[in-house]
């Protein structure tokens, strides 16, 4: 399947679909046609509008003009309920699950027969062992959701799709937060969906994944559609330039690295979480100057707790030392601007959370943590805004954010941009020691190009880099070693040289360095 019979109608119409939100056009007199039985997938910068269109199809947003022909017939769809009769699903980045439900629990919610719970339990067991052995979506129907993988969460995700009788799955970036065999298993998922009649529409930023599992591709760029291609006729190189608009370097060229001094000792980390359960056990690591250490792992494996203990966030036992200067890690010079203060720049993987205030405007987001700089003080009183302002605009330019306004709320920008904001301004302080947690995560690919050559830059001026991603293409195009986290521990270290993907992803799993 995945060739569109002439005679049949599409699965999905878009005629003319227009959207803007004030002044910004998120889409402009967009069309597309989705054949059935295909996998569809849909590429863009940041803010090209993706997202936006495919919520007007589930009824987030109401289009401002345009139609939308499901199967042949114009339909209307105002409001995600309508989007499911019509027989679309969409399994969204974020899962929409209930923790302390079971699976069967959360497969019926909202589509309960009666107000008695038992005869829709019944029935929705039966049909989901069915599902399960039709497309190889094996999940404990009885098992609570706060217990399972990740990847387990997804395929929960898709059989709720399922069950409400979907024809056509929305996936919005779904290999983002699975492990290599996890996502081989998603795209034999979805082959077979595909050979089974289903329509699937694959949102994502990774090249290596449309031309790997879709029929069609269309490139969006600044809210309009600049192309539809037949994925067997076209190749990254030319799938990128469609996005940005120009010729794009998939790989940055990095010489080999110069380590120096040692500026990261740690020895004997743990974490606790407020509930008393260890996040971190035991963590030992070295980095030194002029070198790139990443560290790859599924996310929750304790990357995270290592960037917030590192960058004050958190608190942690053990020891840390910085150029050789043990770090507070429990007392009152625990924090953000003791780290800093002591040559530590991070960029956090939650840029929304920890990296931005959002309500704020981008040139005081710019001096956020930094405005005690002299730079920005003009007595002992008062900051002098007016620097600040300056200092903005001149990075938004080297940075290439869009809109290039440093008045405008954070919130208003797009994730990519507001990630910008955040490198900016961290980058730019020429630390000691870079964390930066996931730095490409939503970022459109020419910007990824630009953010990557500025961590090499900062590494070859003798600088160290901690780098935690959950892209395998990111840790091991940019690091000079590699760390592999799994349940709060460092499961083994590699060169980049000397490892590959299916070792580093059975590293990740919590196999050990002798069945690696």
């Amino acid at each position: 399947m995945g060739r569109q019979d002439p005679a049949a109608p599409f699965a999905i119409e878009l005629r003319g679909i227009s959207k803007a939100f004030g002044p910004v056009q998120a889409n402009k007199d967009i069309s597309i046609q989705v054949a059935r039985g295909s996998i569809h997938g849909i590429i863009g910068e940041n803010g090209a509008g993706k997202s936006t269109l495919m919520s007007i199809l589930y009824g987030f947003y109401k289009a401002d003009s345009g139609e939308i022909v499901i199967n042949g017939h114009p339909t209307t769809i105002p409001d995600s309920q309508s989007a499911i009769r019509a027989g679309i699903g969409m399994v969204f980045q974020h899962f929409k699950l209930v923790q302390n439900f079971t699976v069967l629990e959360n497969i019926i919610l909202g589509v309960e027969e009666g107000r008695l719970l038992a005869p829709s339990l019944s029935k929705a067991r039966k049909v989901l062992a069915e599902l399960a052995r039709e497309y190889e979506l094996e999940v404990e129907p009885d098992a609570l959701i706060e217990d399972l993988s990740v990847g387990h969460l997804q395929r929960v995700e898709i059989l709720k799709a399922l069950y409400r009788q979907a024809d056509i799955l929305i996936l919005d970036e779904p290999t983002g937060v699975l492990t290599p065999a996890e996502a081989d298993h998603l795209f034999r998922i979805l082959r077979g969906l595909k050979e089974q009649g289903k329509t699937i529409i694959l949102i994502t930023h990774k090249l290596r994944e449309i031309m790997e599992i879709t029929d069609t591709v269309s490139v969006m760029r600044r809210g309009e559609m600049t192309a539809t291609l037949p994925t067997a006729g076209t190749s990254p190189e030319q799938l990128a330039e469609l996005m940005v608009g120009r010729k794009v370097l998939l790989r940055v060229e990095k010489a080999p690295a110069s380590p120096g001094r040692i500026v990261l000792e740690i020895d004997d980390l743990r974490v606790r979480d407020p509930q008393g359960v260890e996040r971190l056990k035991g963590v030992n690591l070295t980095l030194r100057a002029g070198e790139i250490l990443g560290i790859a792992g599924v996310a929750g494996n304790g990357q995270s707790e290592l960037l917030e203990v590192l960058g004050g966030i958190s608190q942690a036992t053990g020891r840390v030392k910085i150029n050789g200067q043990e770090i507070d890690l429990t007392g009152k010079h625990s924090d953000g601007r003791s780290r800093r203060a002591q040559g530590i720049a991070h960029v956090p993987e939650d840029r929304q959370t920890r990296g931005l205030i959002m309500d704020f405007a981008a040139w005081e987001n710019m001096a956020f943590g930094y405005h005690h700089a002299p730079a920005y003080q003009k007595n002992a009183a008062l900051m002098d805004n007016a620097a600040i302002r300056a200092d903005c605009a001149a990075k938004m330019e080297r940075f290439d954010v869009r809109p290039q306004v440093p008045a405008l709320a954070a919130r208003n920008f797009s994730g990519g941009n507001q990630q910008k904001l955040v490198v900016a301004r961290e980058i730019e302080r020429n630390p000691d020691l870079l964390l930066i947690g996931q730095p490409t995560r939503g970022v459109d690919i020419g910007a990824v190009e630009f953010i990557h050559k500025q961590i090499l830059a900062l590494r070859d001026a003798g600088k160290a880099v901690l780098l935690v991603s959950v892209e395998l293409d990111e840790i091991l195009s940019r690091s000079d070693r590699i760390a592999v986290m799994f349940d709060g521990r460092i499961m083994g270290e590699r060169l980049p040289g000397a490892t590959d993907e299916r070792e580093l992803g059975l590293l990740m799993a919590g196999i050990g360095e002798e069945a690696a």
